[in-house]
């Protein structure tokens, strides 16, 4: 399969009409003290989206890569996220998460969960709109918001998400709910997007990889890119870095999207955002 060098990561225009790269590359999970040099091995390799956030506690990382990189700040969009426990304080911690990541804005900031039983994620929104109104950050959105949600959002705010970033793999789709952000102007984000492996070894994505001769892992990427998902692979091998990029030169025919749509199984394989309360502190 031909890499991001040869075909051209799509982008999808948001609501604000910032432009995101479709196809990024996510650390969650990946170990300080590994992040710069993984994330270095992605932007060699062609990412320019790159997702981050404060509970993952490797925002130094991914900015001390992006400066020893030598590539234009603004080619590189860059996301993090606010974490559970720090809804009370959002422009401090905002402001923590940009002096780690060593930038002078953010193109995209996210709640990172609601968190309902806090109550306090409007209020956190008000302040992310003060900072979308100045020049710290390019976007605001959410992450793990269902309909419910977004309605108490959305009755309380002057500006509507950019983004609902939400588990979706082949089976845990949650097409309701990305059909809802949509309608709303919300652009749907994928985390988990190959269900953490387990969705790889499906017999209709084994056979879609044999037809097409490229991997499980491509074909999956290639299904959310096809449906206007954007989406955040992660891998710590810079040749399964480079195979995931592939996924932008694999076109799926409706036919052969609705054969990984079919595996729908309501296999949910992270926490339930509507009772999860984790503080990420």
């Amino acid at each position: 399969m031909s890499n991001i060098r040869e075909t051209p990561i799509p982008t999808v225009t948001l609501n604000n009409g910032v432009q995101i790269p479709q196809l990024g590359f996510g650390v969650f999970q990946v170990p300080a003290e590994e992040t710069q040099r993984i994330v270095e091995d992605a932007l060699e390799a062609g990412y320019r989206h790159i997702d981050t956030a404060a509970a993952y506690r490797n925002e130094s990382g991914v900015g001390a890569a992006i400066a020893a990189s030598g590539i234009p700040r603004e080619e590189i969009f860059v996301t993090t996220k606010l974490r559970n426990g720090e809804q009370g304080a959002a422009l401090e911690a905002f402001r923590s998460s940009r002096k780690a990541l060593g930038v002078d804005y953010v193109d995209l900031y996210l709640i990172h969960w609601p968190v309902p039983s806090q109550g306090l994620y409007t209020a956190a929104w008000k302040v992310m709109e003060k900072l979308y109104a100045g020049d710290e950050v390019r976007a605001i959105g959410v992450s793990n918001f269902l309909s419910e949600h977004l309605d108490t959002l959305l009755q309380a705010s002057d500006i509507v998400p950019a983004v609902n970033q939400i588990e979706i793999h082949p089976t845990f789709q949650q097409r309701d709910l990305a059909a809802r952000s949509r309608s709303l102007g919300i652009a749907v984000e994928a985390y988990s997007p190959l269900g953490q492996g387990a969705d790889l070894g499906a017999a209709a994505v084994q056979s879609l990889a044999a037809r097409h001769g490229g991997t499980p892992a491509q074909v999956v990427l290639a299904w959310h890119l096809a449906q206007g998902t954007i989406v955040i692979p992660k891998s710590a091998d810079g040749a399964r870095m480079r195979e995931n990029l592939g996924a932008a030169a694999l076109s799926l025919t409706p036919a052969e999207v609705g054969e990984i749509t079919a595996l729908e199984a309501g296999a949910r394989a992270g926490a339930d955002p509507a009772v999860a309360a984790h503080s990420q502190l």
